[in-house]
């Protein structure tokens, strides 16, 4: 619900004209503050996160119909303020590394590739105790070719020397809760500039939290939050103090931004490159998510482990997230592909329906699954579509559903070396996106003679912003120190998952993208997994480390994982 101030205002244009001219007011204020000054401005933010965090996750529990006591009120906890609280942190920890040796300081010396690309341990990180909560996690940012560790040398200048504010319009995402906050952290004290936030219409119940968060940048002038629909958001847009606009959505909102409504006025636009939006944007907007599993002589640990991290990807969040698994790509010879996919439906049969919470979705289950479905108390059902062909279901490949349904389609190749190579085209070529991908890669692989050679330049052909190696690349988005955002190359007219990346906390340049690195297996079992018993108190726990990161807590944070 929105505050009184922006609802007593006569019409969307009056609500966004004076909440940009405040924020047009303070850009000086805010590009003259000095480091110390914005580091106190994270603290206070990190303490109201804390303080907030049991309002927060309520209300998020509330709207998307989680009862008490359900597993999936840990996704909440973890989707929203941990994940705010640990991007807090990691900058606050950074800011203090400027001031002290006028440079962020990296975990680890970066690596190169047999080819030479350059790659930047974002994680695990100095201070949170990376290495004991997420033991055998690694992973590294690597830069676009041309650019080598010479580069990295002077990261985290811009902090000590910031450019002139600008006022950003940051369009929020529904889904998940931390983006909106997230978004407005990376473009204040990452950017530099003052943020006109609005939220989005399905969670706009949060913003009177996100109000409480920023108190102290919206007294100062530096954030405003705003609501409503569409009408709001293009006022928002065409204002004329509004100097950038950042959306998290669909392609299909992005390009109406860019290029107005669908139609002949729009098709004239694109033809002559002449853009409705005179304004630079940037953008995170979706993928239909890969996941390719790479035939070998899997154990049953192995495959239930990997199943069951699939079946993660879909169900969490009710299968509303830009990240859930909708293409599992497997090989038409392997000799365990019918156990696997039986294993992940035998997963997603044993998670409860939820509630299908985000607009449109049973019109889209509808369209992407072939039939209706009756939604018991507003619930969809899990599904994997075995075999599809992009001929039959092309809907499947070239549209991102944003619904609970997964597709799987089979290749034909030789060996495990041939399919690898063979998937990477396929993904590549053959899915809409550049967001996320993730491979299940027997360790077998890699240690044949030349399969690491092969493994190493398959993942560099993939033109994915972040890639999974063995678990969902959307730990990537959690852990916040990598750069989140789809593969470089987006365009106005052809922007795939989006322009420009967020998060970041390194302040990396030259990004390409992000590979997650995990073992086949884990034990105990990982608190995001839903068939995991108690999740929620892990959360908790994690949050708390954040809150004040301390090596006392690990031992109760492994005892409640071991709970499972």
């Amino acid at each position: 619900m929105a505050s009184s101030a922006t609802r007593t205002l006569t019409s969307p244009a009056d609500q966004i004209n004076r909440c940009a001219r405040e924020l047009a007011a303070a850009k000086d204020k805010l590009s003259a503050l000095s480091l110390a000054e914005r580091r106190h401005l994270l603290e206070d933010c990190l303490e109201r996160t804390i303080r907030l965090a049991h309002r927060w996750v309520e209300a998020a529990c509330q709207a998307k119909g989680i009862p008490a006591g359900n597993p999936a009120r840990a996704e909440e906890v973890a989707a929203g303020p941990v994940a705010t609280a640990r991007h807090l942190r990691l900058l606050i920890q950074n800011y203090r590394s400027v001031e002290r040796s006028g440079r962020i300081e990296l975990p680890a010396a970066p690596i190169e590739t047999l080819d030479g690309t350059t790659g930047v341990q974002v994680m695990p990180v100095r201070g949170l105790f990376d290495s004991v909560a997420f033991a055998g996690f690694k992973a590294h940012t690597f830069l676009a070719r041309g650019y080598d560790r010479r580069d990295l040398e002077h990261l985290g200048q811009q902090l000590k020397s910031p450019r002139m504010a600008r006022l950003v319009l940051v369009l929020g995402a529904g889904n998940v809760s931390s983006i909106p906050a997230t978004d407005t952290i990376s473009k204040v004290f990452q950017e530099g500039h003052c943020v006109l936030l609005k939220m989005n219409p399905v969670n706009e119940y949060l913003g009177e939290i996100f109000e409480e968060l920023f108190a102290r940048l919206t007294a100062a002038g530096f954030v405003r939050v705003v609501y409503g629909g569409a009408e709001v958001g293009g006022a928002a847009i065409d204002n004329a103090e509004v100097e950038e606009v950042h959306i998290t959505g669909s392609i299909h909102s992005h390009d109406a931004i860019v290029w107005g409504n669908p139609g002949p006025e729009r098709e004239r636009r694109r033809q002559e490159h002449d853009p409705l939006l005179k304004k630079p944007i940037t953008s995170e907007l979706g993928n239909v998510s890969p996941w390719i599993v790479v035939p070998a002589d899997y154990t049953d640990k192995q495959l239930r482990f990997q199943a069951e991290s699939i079946a993660s990807s879909i169900t969490n969040n009710a299968s509303f997230n830009c990240v859930a698994t909708k293409m599992i790509v497997t090989s038409s010879r392997w000799r365990q592909r019918e156990r696997f996919l039986k294993l992940v439906e035998e997963v997603l049969s044993k998670v409860p329906e939820r509630r299908a919470y985000y607009p449109g979705a049973a019109d889209r289950f509808a369209r992407f699954a072939g039939r209706s479905a009756q939604q018991a108390a507003g619930s969809l059902p899990w599904t994997l579509i075995r075999n599809a062909s992009p001929e039959r279901e092309s809907q499947l490949f070239c549209e991102e559903s944003f619904v609970c349904v997964c597709a799987e389609t089979a290749l034909d190749a030789a060996d495990d070396r041939d399919f690898l190579r063979r998937a990477v085209a396929f993904v590549n070529d053959k899915l809409w996106g550049t967001l996320s991908a993730a491979l299940t890669v027997h360790p077998g692989f890699r240690k044949a003679p030349g399969g690491e050679k092969v493994f190493q330049e398959c993942v560099g052909e993939l033109r994915y912003g972040a890639i999974g190696i063995n678990h969902w690349p959307a730990l990537l988005y959690a852990m916040m120190s990598p750069p989140w955002g789809g593969y470089p190359g987006g365009t106005l007219a052809n922007a795939q998952s989006g322009i420009g990346s967020v998060h970041n906390t390194f302040m990396l340049e030259h990004i390409e993208k992000t590979v997650l690195e995990g073992p086949i297996t884990l034990s105990p079992k990982p608190f995001w997994f839903p068939t995991h018993r108690r999740p929620e108190p892990i959360a908790w726990r994690v949050l708390d480390l954040y809150a004040k990161p301390s090596a006392w807590k690990l031992p109760g944070l492994a005892l409640a994982a071991l709970r499972a």
